[in-house]
């Protein structure tokens, strides 16, 4: 398909000097990476013509941020290096990020192109009506059945990206003369895992459903459902060794062959069924009142294998690999690097490049092992779990718009949310096993097998296990979140001035349905509540100098609750709080420039954000302690700084050239400290991690793009360049404790200096070239047909890293951490790469 692709795309771009792009049917992409970037999720749809709110600075405006998403997400940008739990979103008004994480995914409106199409997009210091913006920006849906476009619409597209067809079919009824508007839905997308990740599928059905009646002049109700049942096969990373093994940069290490058919461990099942009902009070001319009520069921798993009094079935682990064997990276080592060690380093390498299976997880040999293990009354050696993380969610919004006078508007609004989160473990499939008792292995060598630290659950201790049975956690994390928020506009002359604040108050509580025998006193029931109070405030001033030249400042600063995620020590074992929680503290401010001329777009931005008291989360399986460890780091500093640039050159009516770029920091900012829980004995930890200097991981952190813009005629063509570079891999924290660093004492201060802390891995950039074209086509009676190719990685370079990490593993020797360049953990992080050429072919037909 690569072949044909490659032909198709040669053929169109050499094609008709006179074809560029259309205005009224623009380039798609759909994305399908949850947290790819975190701002300007317009760019998923067809169409960039999305009405907005226009003022001075405002994203549609704005050349960078309005393209940024779109460009640069095959690197899975981040908009400014930001985690994406600060770019809020909403749905008429009512926010929809995750009340336990803070992020947003995108999974939840997956497959509603049309629907998301309708969006007001919000700059971080661009003011709106129905929030404070987030610190990186936020995004209103419009779910109102009348702001959809009047008609029906068709779509079909093949790729061979994550699925290799979508079908979309779309009616809307706008307005009727009877005050009823309604509309529907349905999208599938399917794929066998024909595109660029072997092993991988995808099946996916969304719909969406509303209802709206204008009862009179000032009243209307809407009544909007939607949901997208989906079952995905997925992709893990691995390390270059076996890339290189396989010759394939986009090997994938969780699938195997079961009888012949390919199998997949890490399978995600996700439905979000939500429905709100929206009421719109127009109180009188000036004043507008919108109320939703939003209620939503999250059901999100994910499988896994997992393997008792064994060692580890992962096709890629260290302990099959050849480096394992041979000591590659360690050149003065006298042991490991003789005749006997390449011989066996060898052996390893002529297995794994014999055949695909080789490299594959070996479902066939598990069940073989399961069945005779089960003969002997024996516990299952290998099964596979699935991590179940449910919510229920409801929440209640109001916001209203006062327009004072001509040139003064206020806003404000209010907001009560409550959540229930359910995290527990199930038993997918024995894999030919028949006893799976639900004990903590790992404790065994400590406390013994008939201890009770060793019970998963002390009120049914020794509980047998089957299909779908809970076991290791069952627990709920209760949060409720209250706040309001103000903002005034004004113009004053020349000057766009706004001032916004909020205050909130959100609680959370933890409530094991477990009583587990490392806490046994403080894992069933309920915990403590814990409270926080946070507020904050942003201004910005919008001045327009004249002759197209505009200047925007902003300044805010804001606190907010740590995320109930991370507030716990070790959720899957107690009701203990991280110690020394706290809200986190951020202050942002940024200066823009911007010129708008007939002929020239220009944006500049520079930003700098500073945050404190920061808490973070992982979780690890640690060789070294034979056990699993909960981290928490608490204290965290981090700054994000930087400088955007965008231009729009309109070089003829029908030749346009985009420039965009950004160059970036987002840096840990000191030594974090450490606390983390064993799960061999349930014993908390403290330390100081070694993480200043650190950066934010997964995202390109300098990057560019330029794009040739041909339209002419109804036709478009675009050839996009885009350079990406100093993408980091999300750091380990556990390489770099201070109590395992070599350190030395300063003579002259006296202070403790630490040598060889790890540099934090990186991953190749490098190079991409994009290209797209299309056609819209005017059909009789009002109808059109839409035409568009589009295709990534034109020049297939697949050495680009798009993410990953490093290890949480440590080499020792003699008791001691080897050195960073010889540990063979170190030198082995995790990596995504970049898919080669793929691509999409849509049609769209409106009629």
């Amino acid at each position: 398909m690569n072949r044909k692709l490659k032909t198709m795309v040669l053929m169109l771009c050499i094609a008709p000097a006179v074809m560029a792009q259309s205005e009224s049917d623009p380039l798609t992409t759909d994305l399908q990476n949850e947290h790819a970037f975190t701002f300007t999720e317009s760019q998923l749809d067809e169409d960039e013509n999305i009405p907005k709110n226009v003022i001075i600075f405002s994203s549609s405006r704005n050349v960078y941020a309005s393209e940024v998403g779109y460009r640069f997400s095959p690197a899975r940008f981040k908009f400014r290096g930001y985690n994406s739990k600060y770019n809020d979103i909403y749905i008429n008004g009512n926010p929809v990020n995750d009340i336990e994480t803070g992020t947003f995914r995108y999974s939840f409106v997956g497959g509603l192109n049309n629907q998301t199409r309708s969006q007001e997009t919000t700059l971080p210091f661009e003011d709106n009506q129905f929030s404070m913006s987030g610190m990186a920006g936020s995004a209103n849906y419009n779910f109102r059945p009348s702001s959809f476009a009047t008609g029906q619409r068709f779509s079909l597209a093949g790729a061979n990206r994550n699925y290799n067809v979508r079908a979309m079919y779309t009616y809307n009824t706008g307005m009727m003369d009877n005050g009823w508007a309604f509309t529907g839905s349905l999208t599938y997308r399917w794929g066998n895992g024909t595109g660029f990740v072997d092993g991988t599928f995808y099946n996916s059905l969304s719909y969406f459903l509303g209802a709206e009646k204008m009862i009179n002049d000032q009243h209307s109700l809407s009544l909007v459902t939607w949901g997208n049942p989906t079952e995905r096969g997925t992709q893990a990373a691995s390390v270059d060794e076996m890339y290189w093994i396989a010759n394939d940069y986009q090997y994938n290490s969780v699938w195997g062959y079961q009888n012949g058919k390919k199998r997949n461990s890490r399978v995600i099942k996700d439905f979000q069924p939500a429905a709100m009902l929206i009421w719109d009070w127009k109180i009188d001319d000036d004043t507008k009142l919108t109320t939703s009520l939003l209620g939503k069921y999250t059901m999100f798993s994910n499988s896994r294998l997992d393997y008792n009094n064994t060692t580890n079935p992962q096709p890629d682990y260290y302990s099959v690999l050849p480096s394992y064997h041979f000591k590659v990276w360690d050149q003065e080592a006298t042991e490991d690097r003789d005749a006997a060690a390449l011989a066996n380093w060898q052996a390893s390498y002529d297995y794994l490049s014999a055949s695909k299976a080789n490299r594959q997880v070996h479902w066939d040999q598990m069940y073989f092992a399961n069945r005779t293990v089960a003969l002997q009354g024996g516990e299952a050696m290998y099964y596979l779990k699935r991590f179940h993380d449910d919510q229920l969610t409801m929440n209640l919004s109001s916001y209203l718009e006062k327009v004072l006078n001509p040139s003064t508007i206020l806003h404000g609004g209010l907001l009560l949310s409550a959540n229930k989160g359910m995290h527990y473990q199930t038993m997918d499939d024995l894999l030919g096993a028949t006893k799976f008792t639900n004990v903590n292995t790992y404790v065994i060598k400590n406390y013994g097998k008939d201890s009770q630290q060793a019970q998963y659950d002390l009120n049914n201790p020794n509980k047998l296990i089957g299909k779908d049975d809970r076991f290791g956690y069952d627990y709920n994390l209760l949060v409720n979140r209250a706040q309001a928020w103000a903002g005034i506009s004004k113009d004053i002359e020349s000057a766009h001035l706004f001032l916004n604040g909020r205050v909130a108050g959100t609680s959370m509580q933890r409530d094991g349905k477990m009583r587990n025998g490392l806490a046994p006193n403080n894992s069933y029931g309920k915990s403590s509540t814990k409270s926080f109070f946070d507020a904050g405030f942003k201004a910005g001033a919008h001045l327009d100098l004249g002759k197209g030249h505009a200047l925007l400042l902003g300044l805010s600063y804001d606190s907010k609750a740590p995320d109930a995620k991370t507030a716990f020590q070790a959720a899957q074992v107690s009701n203990e709080f991280v110690a020394d929680l706290k809200d986190e503290k951020m202050m942002t401010a940024e200066l823009g420039y911007q010129l708008k001329t007939s002929w020239l777009g220009l944006n500049f931005n520079a930003f700098y954000s500073h945050l404190d008291d920061v808490t973070e989360q992982s979780m690890y399986y640690s060789d070294s302690d034979h056990s699993f460890s909960y981290v928490s780091l608490t204290g965290i500093a981090k700054s994000y700084y930087g400088l955007e640039l965008g231009a729009n050159v309109k070089v003829t009516d029908w030749l346009n050239i985009k420039a965009l770029g950004t160059i970036s920091e987002a840096k840990y900012m000191n030594n974090a400290n450490v606390s983390y829980m064993l799960s061999e004995d349930g014993l908390t930890r403290s330390d100081v991690v070694l993480n200043k200097g650190m950066r934010e991981g997964n995202t390109p952190l300098t990057a560019a793009s330029l794009d040739l813009s041909y339209h002419a005629n109804g036709w478009y063509v675009d050839l996009i360049g885009n350079y990406y570079d100093r993408i980091y891999l999300y750091y380990t924290p556990v390489t770099r404790y201070a109590s395992n660093q070599p350190n030395s004492i300063n003579m002259i201060t006296g202070e403790t200096e630490y040598n060889d802390v790890p540099a934090q891995d990186k991953g190749k950039g490098g190079f991409m070239v994009d290209a797209s074209i299309g056609r819209q086509f005017y059909l009789k009676n009002g109808h059109r047909l839409g035409v568009n190719l589009m295709v990534t990685n034109l020049l297939n370079n697949l050495k680009i890293v798009t993410g990953g990490r490093e290890q949480s593993r440590v080499k020792y020797e003699d008791g001691e951490p080897v050195n960073p360049k010889k540990d063979p953990f170190k030198n082995s992080p995790y990596k995504f790469y970049a898919n080669g050429i793929n691509g999409m072919l849509m049609l769209n037909y409106y009629f």
